[in-house]
């Protein structure tokens, strides 16, 4: 009997990602099965027919892949499937719902490189406001950086009532505080922005967060990352290929999408290799995604 590397791709939605499929191919997957319209009570059988069909040493040739396109539903999908776990029956268990922990994780950590190449600052008591904060992609960025120490600032384009809640999840399952801002205006947005220090823009694609004369009432301003690619950008003055250049007539450095993109693409294709070298089972999440794409990003330019 040959040991083959089986990724198992679960997903709440009706169909799984095509760009992770080819992602977990092409880092070297023999066989890539896809598990549709999942729901969190079916997650543990999934997974224990996964691993009662190998033997125990087999268990890091066998991975378990979330996606989706909820952050802590992915986050509660890899508790069910760890708790579904049979010792020393194991699998490896690996979530990036719609890619937003491995874009989330190259985003923050492409900020980090900017500013201490160029400002010598770490993220450690930085002012950050997120913007597209109830998202995937700003959820996990939030807590990225609030667990690096960052004050960290949720802005909500629908008032306070969503990333009220998104803010107390954090807190509960993570232990860190973050604060809510109210972005449901033009002026609201302006506001959120006065004391930061640092932007992560990570609304939904094609939508302008923030112009050139927001940017001008953000005098604090170190830095801001735009992950939307999509025309026109999150914020005015940032061109998708960015990596520290300054925006507009500010003093910040801006971070593109394609530069995030470039950090998210090598992050994603790297936690899917360490399953299938490793020795023992993994169990991955935004968390190890930012350790890796902080030893990923390239120098400023």
């Amino acid at each position: 009997m040959s040991q083959k590397n089986i990724l198992h791709m679960l997903t709440p939605l009706k169909h799984v990602s095509p760009f992770d499929v080819n992602m977990g191919l092409d880092a070297g997957y023999d066989a890539v099965v896809p598990y549709e319209e999942v729901e969190l009570s079916e997650v543990g059988d999934l997974v224990q027919d996964a691993i009662f069909s190998r033997p125990p040493k087999w268990g890091v040739s066998t991975g378990i892949f979330i996606g989706g396109d909820d952050a802590v539903l992915a986050l509660e999908m890899i508790d069910k499937a760890k708790a579904a776990l049979v010792p020393p029956f194991g699998a490896n268990i690996f979530a990036d719902p719609a890619g937003s922990f491995t874009t989330a994780a190259a985003m923050v950590a492409c900020v980090e490189k900017v500013l201490k190449d160029k400002k010598g600052r770490s993220l450690d008591g930085l002012q950050i406001a997120v913007f597209g904060a109830t998202g995937v992609v700003g959820y996990c960025a939030a807590v990225i950086a609030a667990l690096e120490g960052a004050k960290v600032t949720m802005v909500g384009y629908s008032g306070l009532a969503r990333v009220e809640e998104r803010a107390r999840q954090i807190n509960e399952r993570f232990g860190v505080m973050v604060d809510i801002a109210d972005g449901s205006t033009r002026d609201k947005n302006t506001a959120a922005v006065h004391e930061a220090e640092v932007v992560f823009a990570a609304a939904k694609a094609g939508v302008r967060v923030l112009d050139a004369s927001q940017l001008a009432e953000a005098p604090k301003l170190l830095a801001a990352a735009d992950v939307n690619a999509v025309p026109p950008s999150g914020i005015e003055g940032i061109d998708v290929f960015d990596n520290g250049k300054l925006i507009g007539a500010t003093q910040a450095l801006g971070v593109g999408a394609l530069a995030i993109g470039n950090v998210k693409y090598q992050t994603e294709s790297g936690l899917f290799r360490r399953m299938i070298e490793a020795d023992k089972p993994q169990v991955l999440d935004f968390r190890d995604a930012f350790e890796l794409a902080r030893t990923l990003v390239p120098a400023s330019s």
